[in-house]
């Protein structure tokens, strides 16, 4: 998609640069605002259920009975996060979801995971804009406690991303990745 086709939602999932100055703009700011008040009750919530409820409204889409969610879990969009089924997802999450958050069918999240598919470019004089770039995490796959997703990459199906990982590079099927940056240690 061209970046000047589609309203501003449809131009942030299909990725690249969006200049603070979009006159649709704005809309960002709507949207966050609304999940800020909507993540209160989240994050409040005493039981695994009703923690599937407020996320499913975040989100904008039912999460499926057979996904388990900790609070507290923050995101400052929600609506381009996709959670598959037996999805686990720990203790003091943040998925930075507004160039898109894939997670497929029983992924295994660990506590204080940190999934960003936002950045700003490095030259100063784009840098007030959004640069955006999806993020998936395949079947299977196992994101340990601490860990960093950053933008544009894919966890390959039934890898493993060790604690404290920060994760520069997509990781290819079957393989465990650890470090900073993350690099393969291991084959599965």
């Amino acid at each position: 998609m061209n970046q000047n086709e589609g309203n501003i939602f449809d131009r942030m999932l299909a990725g690249g640069l969006i200049p603070f100055t979009d006159p649709e703009y704005p809309k960002i700011f709507e949207a966050v605002s609304h999940t800020i008040n909507l993540s209160v009750a989240l994050n409040a919530s005493t039981n695994v259920e009703e923690i599937r409820v407020r996320l499913s409204e975040i989100i904008g889409q039912k999460i499926d009975e057979s996904t388990t969610i900790f609070t507290p879990f923050h995101t400052n969009f929600g609506r381009h996060i996709q959670i598959g089924k037996n999805v686990f997802i720990n203790h003091a999450c943040t998925f930075l979801d507004l160039g898109g958050i894939t997670i497929e069918d029983d992924v295994l999240i660990g506590p204080k995971v940190s999934i960003i598919t936002e950045n700003h470019p490095v030259n100063p004089n784009e840098r007030k804009m959004l640069d955006l770039r999806a993020v998936i995490i395949k079947r299977n796959a196992w994101i340990g406690a601490n860990a960093t997703i950053l933008p544009g990459l894919v966890i390959g199906e039934n890898s493993v991303v060790a604690a404290g990982a920060v994760v520069t590079k997509d990781v290819p099927p079957n393989t465990i990745v650890a470090g900073v940056p993350a690099k393969i240690i291991k084959k599965i």
